[in-house]
């Protein structure tokens, strides 16, 4: 019962559009929005939470974190949502836009192995880096035996996916990457978008979901939330204890935990968090959304994010989205309340 209410919810978060609640005729015209396909499953609850109790309208397009940043940038939505933070080039272009922590989540790394169980798998970012190189090309290979001696690994070639578009999820993927291979850090970086050595591309969490399921000897970084529902393995990847951590709401909220201060731009990095976060997923990611000082529908904009900071944490828990800890919320709260 539990896949089947969150298979709907991802029919439903592709292109996530707005409800048939009663709206006063001040708000007919509602809000737009645009971008992460990571936040879409929780954002389907939000709006129509939000539309049940203001009776705002609100329509959401899924189409990565980069288009997302590309339409608020050229104010063709109300409002745009990033798991990645706006690059300093991107602030300016965007002009005068807030980006706002409204949601906490993770990447699993999630795998198609025939013969091995799911979530048996262990891996580390070494071997990761390596992977999506094409430097570790089968299962069976040394590197990957060493961290499985238990697992009977198959001679089956790797197909590394990763996101075709502009994406946070990819953003996130690489800046852990980048903190645990030095190779990976000079020779490819980290951004929404990235030149990646070797693989095959899908497009939005969706998409990278998709080629995994159907390509045995697949591995791709996909949101928790979609591993979950497509009920293909997620691997446990090694955090800077050296402790094998999954993307579970607890582990999640452990590395998000080691956030204490929060910068006047909002932007949060908990990509391999220290070795006192004995069981963080190494992996979590906040996620944002990018509201313009001078938006025409600002009123609304400021009462959406409200909800999705404060009420509409409670829709997180069944899809893999941990509670903001509270220094992050007052942070995300001042910040509406300043625009």
């Amino acid at each position: 019962m539990i896949r089947n209410r969150l298979l709907a919810f991802f029919i439903a978060a592709v292109a996530v559009v707005g409800g048939t609640a009663a709206v006063p005729a001040f708000a007919s015209a509602g809000l737009t929005g645009a971008g992460s396909t990571l936040v879409a499953p929780l954002m389907a609850n939000w709006i129509n939470g939000f539309e049940i109790k203001e009776g705002i309208p609100v329509k959401y397009a899924s189409v990565g974190s980069g288009e997302g940043i590309k339409q608020i940038t050229n104010r063709t939505v109300d409002f745009g949502a990033s798991d990645a933070p706006l690059t300093p080039e991107q602030a300016a272009a965007c002009n005068g836009c807030v980006q706002i922590p409204w949601g906490l989540s993770a990447v699993g790394i999630g795998y198609n192995l025939p013969g091995v169980k799911k979530g048996a798998l262990k891996l580390n970012g070494k071997t990761l880096a390596a992977i999506y190189f094409g430097k570790i090309t089968n299962w069976n290979d040394p590197k990957i035996a060493k961290l499985n001696p238990t697992l009977k690994l198959p001679n089956l070639a790797i197909t590394p996916v990763f996101r075709s578009d502009g994406s946070g999820t990819t953003y996130a993927f690489v800046r852990y990457l980048s903190k645990v291979s030095p190779a990976w850090k000079s020779e490819v970086g980290y951004a929404t978008s990235v030149g990646f050595p070797t693989g095959v591309g899908g497009k939005g969490n969706a998409g990278v979901t998709s080629v995994v399921t159907k390509t045995p000897g697949a591995i791709g970084y996909i949101e928790a939330s979609y591993i979950i529902a497509a009920g293909i393995g997620a691997a446990a990847v090694e955090n800077n204890a050296g402790n094998f951590t999954y993307p579970n709401l607890k582990n999640i909220e452990e590395a998000a935990a080691v956030v204490k201060t929060i910068p006047a731009n909002n932007e949060i990095t908990i990509s391999d968090p220290p070795k006192k976060a004995t069981n963080a997923y190494p992996i979590s990611t906040f996620t944002y959304g990018i509201i313009p000082q001078n938006a025409p529908q600002l009123q609304f904009d400021k009462q959406f994010a409200k909800y999705c900071v404060t009420i509409g944490q409670k829709y997180g828990a069944a899809l893999d989205f941990a509670p903001l800890p509270k220094v992050v919320k007052q942070a995300a709260l001042k910040s509406i309340e300043s625009l």
